[in-house]
């Protein structure tokens, strides 16, 4: 059996009682759903979806005590289905003498279908209660069928406070005081980003190390190298921070869109992906409104491409500016849309023989180019001619709005409007 003294003080640490857990109340208050189970004395099958250092296992042990409950757990990563029916025949075994078994899988996500479906019977005639764990988003990574047998509780990055409050309770119960001014115990709370798991650890550090003096922020700093800033580059983590990246130019609240770009660089996001991500945005965006930006974005795209970072980190600082700060329309991308849409339902239908070209005797007999008036020739630069199908009424797919440059476009649009409606009378 492993000596106390050898495992983590994470793990020495860990709540018995959902009482003695730190946060999550949406979960664990008056009206969360786990405490209203643990009330009840009668647990259901429970996915637990939050960052890592949220808790997940911490709350699966500590449910399985608070309503006396065998608790077996499991790793999606170094277990199969062979695993999970020897699991049962265990479970089966217990509930025939009467107890219940709680089996907690973590990182469930990393289960395949026929996995997830080798434990529906189980939760299905209640041979165990699950409980899994995932830091992925469910209804992406889960069967529908194991989802539909599960309540869903999501856990939040703990916060500051909650932090100090695990600080607070390590230093007793360590029995030591931390060597950090007052500024370095709020820093380390902040810097662990939401993961108890990291701070924990690092206090253990602290303790045991011997400083001869207390650590400002700073020194704190140096002692533990900071810490590495939550990367996933491909998961949800990756798609919430692009999400918010997108959301704030869009709402033209350019600092936000500083942060969280800077969030998604200080992570080992690749800049490729962001400026990809960032033309788009000139485009969709703000369009017309402002034409510039499709060429700001390709030039911060293409100094980067040619400086690298650190230089060119700041071209892509420039573009964030510029994208935030710009006039915002979606008039060209509701155009494409609407045109792509319209094209695929009259995809037979030929283009007016006046606007064809007639390069054989045979097209000029049958009409092709006949009545064609060019343009740049008439007074107004434009003829009014129709260039739609003959037997399909105009559309009218691009409304530029009273913004930006489309102003200007606008003005246009209704003066060549003008001209044809004469042209029609």
């Amino acid at each position: 059996m492993q000596n106390k003294t050898s495992r983590p003080l994470a793990d020495i640490m860990r709540p018995n009682t959902i009482d003695e857990v730190v946060g999550q109340q949406k979960l664990l208050g008056e009206n969360g759903i786990i405490r209203r189970m643990v009330d009840a004395g009668k647990l259901s099958n429970l996915l637990l979806w939050g960052p890592p250092g949220c808790g997940k296992t911490t709350i699966a042990r500590a449910l399985a005590n608070s309503v006396d409950m065998d608790f077996v757990p499991m790793s999606a990563v170094f277990s199969g289905t062979a695993d999970i029916k020897k699991t049962m025949d265990v479970a089966r075994t217990n509930a025939a003498l009467g107890r219940g078994t709680l089996l907690f899988i973590d990182e469930i996500h990393r289960f395949n279908k026929t996995q997830q479906d080798t434990l529906l019977p189980y939760l299905e005639d209640g041979t165990v209660v699950f409980i899994g764990a995932t830091t992925e988003n469910p209804s992406f990574n889960l069967n529908n069928a194991l989802l539909s047998r599960c309540h869903i509780g999501v856990l939040e990055p703990l916060d500051t406070t909650d932090l100090l409050a695990l600080i607070d309770r390590a230093e007793k119960f360590t029995a030591k005081k931390l060597p950090l001014t007052d500024d370095a115990r709020t820093h380390l709370a902040e810097i662990s980003d939401g993961d108890a798991r990291y701070l924990l650890n690092t206090v253990e550090y602290l303790v045991s190390a011997k400083f001869k003096k207390n650590l400002s922020a700073d020194e704190l700093d140096e002692v533990i190298q900071k810490r590495a800033p939550l990367s996933d580059k491909s998961g949800d983590e990756h798609y919430n921070l692009i999400s918010a990246v997108h959301k704030s130019l869009r709402a033209s609240d350019t600092d936000a869109a500083l942060y969280w770009v800077a969030r998604m660089m200080t992570s080992g996001q690749d800049p490729m992906y962001l400026f990809r991500r960032l033309t788009r945005f000139a485009m969709e965006d703000i369009g017309l409104a402002d034409p510039n930006a499709m060429q700001m974005a390709l030039a911060a795209w293409q100094i980067y491409e040619r400086m690298g970072s650190p230089e060119g980190d700041l071209a892509l600082t420039e573009l964030v500016i510029y994208l935030g700060t710009a006039p915002k329309s979606v008039s060209a991308y509701r155009a494409q849309m609407a045109s792509y849409a319209t094209a695929k339902q009259t995809s037979n239908l030929m283009p007016p023989k006046n606007i064809l070209n007639a390069p054989t005797k045979m097209m000029k007999n049958l009409g092709y180019g006949a009545g064609y008036v060019y343009d740049p020739d008439t007074e107004s630069g434009c003829s009014g001619q129709n260039c739609f199908p003959e037997s399909m009424m105009r559309q009218s797919f691009y409304h530029p709005i009273e913004r930006g440059f489309e102003r200007e476009i606008k003005k246009r649009f209704d003066y060549w409007n003008a001209l044809r409606k004469k042209v029609e009378n």
